[in-house]
């Protein structure tokens, strides 16, 4: 009962706080700004409800139990060895409960991470101890951040971007709150996904995964903007000479450390 106060009095806190945008309605999620928002927002949601649901049942059964059999005098009451039809009632209700939100969860999971249509453009992403870098790679430019300079990804409103994931060094985590979408930077391998922002707007990303003392500065910004404004800023990229691409074994982490901090090459 107390865990289940202390969770109402989180969501209430984080409706209060953000009224304006109906973020309780949402359960703490913020604004979705991507087409492919809407199937984690609804999946999220479900789950909060039916758990909310599951909940309402089981805290009526035991207040119902408490009524239905307080102590009315000191005779024993019958004593039952056991109870089949309540003993198969809670062995297969929670397996129906995990049935429905597997089935959903799967075929949400299916859908986000479905790449079948050619994507608009292409970043390729490389989470490094600690920063990032991102390669345009229809563009054939770059941009790359350091520790006390946070980069700016750039994308065009209404195209679909895909983006793969690299990392030279330990497991990171590529997460723009607003899109809802977090995935896992692994060494040696590849991950990626696609999504359409949607609205114009400055959103925060950062990396979701403990990757080492400098964690908390992996942070990065992303700019969504109309294709022109794209257009404009991979020229200036290029007059900067920030052309070509960054290969994935880029371990130029440590020469990111904050003067005075120290580091190892270990």
């Amino acid at each position: 009962m107390a865990a289940s106060a202390a969770v109402g009095t989180v969501l209430a806190l984080s409706g209060c706080a953000a009224d304006a945008d109906n973020q309780g309605q949402r359960f703490g999620l913020p604004e979705g700004v991507t087409e492919e928002a809407p199937l984690i927002g609804d999946l999220w949601v479900g789950s909060w409800v039916a758990a909310f649901a599951v909940g309402v049942l089981v805290w009526g059964l035991i207040l119902w139990a408490v009524v239905a059999y307080r102590k009315r005098n000191d005779e024993l009451p019958k004593q039952t060895r056991f109870n089949i039809p309540i003993e198969f009632l809670y062995t297969v209700t929670p397996l129906i409960v995990i049935g429905v939100l597997f089935y959903f969860t799967v075929q949400h999971q299916d859908d986000i991470l479905d790449e079948s249509e050619d994507p608009d453009l292409t970043v390729h992403v490389i989470g490094q101890q600690w920063s990032w870098a991102f390669n345009y790679t229809d563009e054939d430019v770059y941009d790359i951040g350091t520790t006390t300079d946070i980069p700016t990804l750039y994308l065009p409103v209404n195209q679909t971007v895909r983006f793969e994931l690299d990392s030279p060094d330990v497991i990171h985590s590529f997460w723009v709150p607003q899109f809802y979408m977090k995935m896992d930077v692994i060494p040696g391998r590849t991950n990626s996904f696609q999504v359409t922002p949607n609205e114009e707007g400055t959103y925060a990303g950062k990396c979701a995964e403990l990757c080492g003392a400098y964690h908390a500065r992996m942070l990065f910004n992303v700019e969504v903007v109309s294709e022109q404004e794209y257009a404009a800023h991979m020229q200036e990229l290029r007059q900067e000479g920030q052309t070509g691409q960054i290969d994935v074994p880029l371990r130029g982490s440590y020469a990111n450390v904050p003067e005075g901090e120290g580091g190892s090459q270990e």
